[in-house]
């Protein structure tokens, strides 16, 4: 079973770093993980963020947060596209649910007397 992330939205924002105090390094980024079988592919209900300052290389975690960094992080949430709850079944799963209902019915044939 693989898993891959998907960045679902980036932004540089223009606020004060709480660590550096840098007004130009800090970056957000959204993701969403994906779960891949050899049946299906679905994403994760689940969306991860990061913020992460390229002035003095820290990430900032949500109990740093100013007032306006939380404002600015409930506005690219809502920009960011989520990957829809879907589920994509791959060929093999067909295959194998095609020879399910042969085999099923090869049994009952079978099985079944003739009159």
């Amino acid at each position: 079973m693989k898993h891959r992330t998907h960045t679902l939205h980036t932004a540089r924002l223009n606020n004060n770093c709480p660590t550096c105090f840098g007004t130009d390094g800090l970056e957000i980024t959204f993701t969403q993980e994906e779960k891949e079988t050899p049946f299906f592919k679905k994403p994760a209900t689940q969306i991860d963020e990061k913020l992460y300052c390229h002035t003095c290389k820290n990430n900032i975690y949500p109990v740093n947060w100013t007032e306006d960094i939380e404002r600015v992080f409930d506005y690219n949430k809502k920009i960011a596209e989520t990957n829809k709850q879907y589920l994509k079944v791959k060929p093999l799963f067909y295959i194998l649910t095609v020879v399910a209902i042969v085999l099923f019915a090869a049994v009952v044939y079978i099985l079944i007397p003739k009159i």
